[in-house]
């Protein structure tokens, strides 16, 4: 079974048994369970794909939070020619992992 969830402005399609890096949540302890009941589509093998009209009533995910992890550092340069100016800074994006449990829809 797989689904589209919305979850702080962006779009993810997930399935069970599937990890997934989401904003990072302050609130959000390792162990502890999350729901998702912005449910955007509910697709199965074998039947006709539930799209919602904006979300699929009565759907939603849940999943166990695995913990904080980092993203990739990116690197910010800028350069402004024949004025000696050059400034580089990194940034560093902190992401929630969780692991996708069921699929109710």
């Amino acid at each position: 079974m797989e689904a589209v969830i919305k979850d702080g402005g962006h779009q993810y399609r997930v399935s069970e048994g599937m990890t997934l890096d989401i904003e990072y949540r302050e609130s959000a302890e390792p162990g502890s369970t999350l729901e998702f009941p912005e449910v955007l589509l509910v697709s199965s093998e074998g039947s006709e794909a539930k799209i919602g009209t904006p979300t699929v009533s009565g759907a939603k995910v849940t999943a166990t939070v695995i913990g904080d992890v980092k993203g990739d550092k990116l690197i910010v340069a800028k350069f402004r020619r024949r004025k000696a100016s050059r400034t580089r800074t990194g940034h560093r994006q902190k992401y929630t992992r969780i692991k996708v449990d069921s699929i109710a829809g």
